[in-house]
C-alpha cells in the first residue's frame, strides 16, 4: 500500500511503557478481530476451554465488535473512560504507518459519512500500548490482539500482534496489517450509526447459540466495512494487496481456528465467521464501495 505522501492521522495516543491490563476489575476483552479461537499467547487455551465446557468464549473474555448474546454490554458496565495518553510522537516506520492507515480511514469515512448517512464523522481514537492496556471496556493484555471499546470509542493495538499475524497465521504484508485497523474502525462505525446499539439489544433477549449469530453478522459486517474502505483508496494499493487482506481473513476465519485449536469445527460456535464468510464479504465491501452493501443483517445466506 502506497502511504509516503499520505498524511499521519493526530487521533493517536501512544501509551506504550504505561503499564496496565492486569487489573480484574474490568474484566479481559477479546480482540474484536480474532474471536474466541486464536492461536496467540493464552487466547488459544480459553477457547479450547470454553470449546470443551460448551460455552461462547466471548461470556468469558468479552467481545470487540459487541457483547455476547445474554450478556450485559461492556461499555453499560459503568466504568470510567481512562485519562487520555500522551499523542503520538512517531518513532519508527511502523508508528507512522498506523498513522497514516488511520488517516485513510478518516478521509473515506469522513467522504462517506455525509453522503450516505447524512452526518459527520466522528473519528475514533487508536490507542498504541505495549504488553497490557485499561480500557473503558476493562484490561486487555497484548495476547488478546487488537479491539475496539464502544466505551470510549477507542481502537487498542499492540503492533506486535502484526508480527504474530505474520508468522503464527502466515498472512504477512502491510496491506493485511491496514486491514486489521480497518477492520476495528469498521467497529467503530457500527457504534455511531447505532448498529452496534441495536444487536446488543437483540443479543440479551437471544439464546446463547441465537446470540453467535448476531455476533458473526457483526463481525462479518466489519469486514465489508473494511473492503469499502480499500475501495475507497484502490488508488494507493499495490498488485496483491488485495490478497494480503484475504490472506487475513482466511487465516482468522472460526473454522480455521477451531480446527487448528482442537481438530474439530463447531458451526454453533462461531462469533467471527468461517475464514469463506470473512473473505467474501470483505469482497462485497471492495465491489461495492458503500455503507449500504454491507447490511449482513438482511442478507439471508452469509
Amino acid at each position: 500500500m502506497r502511504l509516503d505522501d499520505q498524511r499521519e492521522s493526530s487521533n493517536v495516543e501512544d501509551r506504550r511503557g504505561m503499564g496496565g491490563g492486569g487489573g480484574r476489575g474490568g474484566g479481559n476483552l477479546l480482540g474484536g478481530l480474532i474471536g474466541g479461537r486464536m492461536g496467540i499467547g493464552g487466547l488459544i487455551v480459553v477457547g479450547i476451554i470454553a470449546l470443551v465446557l460448551g460455552i461462547n468464549p466471548l461470556t468469558l473474555l468479552g467481545g470487540g465488535g459487541g457483547a455476547p448474546g445474554g450478556g450485559a454490554p461492556r461499555e453499560q458496565i459503568g466504568q470510567p473512560n481512562p485519562a487520555s495518553g500522551p499523542a503520538l510522537q512517531p518513532a519508527s516506520d511502523m508508528d507512522r504507518f498506523v498513522a497514516r492507515v488511520l488517516a485513510t480511514t478518516e478521509d473515506s469515512w469522513g467522504e462517506a459519512f455525509p453522503r450516505e448517512v447524512g452526518a459527520p464523522y466522528q473519528p475514533p481514537t487508536l490507542v498504541l500500548f505495549s504488553g497490557g492496556v485499561d480500557s473503558a471496556c476493562g484490561s486487555a493484555s497484548s495476547a488478546m490482539g487488537p479491539f475496539y471499546c464502544p466505551g470510549d470509542r477507542k481502537v487498542y493495538l499492540d503492533q506486535s500482534f502484526f508480527d504474530q499475524l505474520a508468522q503464527r497465521f502466515g498472512a504477512p504484508g502491510d496491506f493485511a496489517a491496514a486491514y486489521v485497523i480497518a477492520h476495528e474502525v469498521g467497529h467503530h462505525i457500527q457504534t455511531i450509526t447505532g448498529i452496534s446499539e441495536q444487536v446488543r439489544g437483540a443479543q440479551a433477549r437471544a439464546s446463547k447459540t441465537e446470540g453467535n449469530a448476531l455476533q458473526v453478522r457483526m463481525e462479518l459486517q466489519a469486514d465489508c466495512l473494511a473492503g469499502v474502505w480499500a475501495q475507497a483508496h484502490k488508488d494507493l494499493l499495490d498488485e496483491g494487496d488485495v490478497d494480503e487482506a484475504l490472506a487475513a481473513a482466511n487465516a482468522i476465519g472460526d473454522d480455521t481456528l477451531q480446527r487448528a485449536a482442537q481438530g474439530t469445527v463447531v458451526p454453533e460456535s462461531f462469533t467471527h465467521g468461517s475464514s469463506a464468510q470473512r473473505k467474501s464479504w470483505f469482497m462485497n465491501g471492495f465491489r461495492g464501495g458503500t455503507i449500504a452493501s454491507c447490511d449482513t443483517f438482511a442478507a439471508r445466506r452469509l
